[in-house]
């Protein structure tokens, strides 16, 4: 087997008691790096300080991403303008953190014939947030319920 030096530089093609001697010499561990290759590459390193460092990477890499989260606005067939601006607000904050918005509006009895209005809304709600979000799936009606998504546009 190939074997590579703690400090990178390469101790030679050997039998794998001779690299497992060097290593026990040295205190450290005779690591499988390419086992697929022939001959198969070992490298002599301290495994639990390599694990503790790959673990404290991944932690940071958790650390600095940001999980996108999808918010609901329920809207209504008869919302009136005070209450379509306060939604709107609302939607508009939910963008500037990053988030997606899920924007819904339920039918109830009679309301269901008159589903039309119910795509003018959802228009005029996507219309007031054009600048700053995209339509991402656009209003569809699913049983009594019409769905729409919108994303935040991503920022340069």
């Amino acid at each position: 087997m190939r074997v590579i030096g703690p400090d990178g530089a390469q101790l030679g093609i050997m039998p794998a008691a001779q690299a497992q001697d060097i290593a026990d010499e040295r205190n450290l561990d005779l690591v499988k790096i390419a086992p697929q290759a022939t001959p198969p590459v070992c490298k002599i390193m301290d495994y639990g300080k390599y694990r503790f460092e790959q673990a404290k990477r991944e932690k940071e890499a958790r650390k600095n991403q940001h999980t996108v989260e999808v918010k609901e606005i329920k809207l209504s067939l008869n919302i009136d303008t005070h209450d379509f601006n306060t939604k709107l607000k609302n939607a508009m904050k939910f963008f500037a953190h990053g988030d997606k918005v899920k924007v819904s509006i339920r039918f109830r009895g009679r309301e269901m014939g008159h589903s039309e209005y119910g795509y003018d809304i959802m228009k005029k709600f996507a219309d007031a947030c054009a600048e700053v979000a995209n339509i991402e799936r656009p209003a569809k009606l699913e049983g009594r319920q019409m769905l729409m998504f919108l994303a935040p546009k991503p920022t340069k």
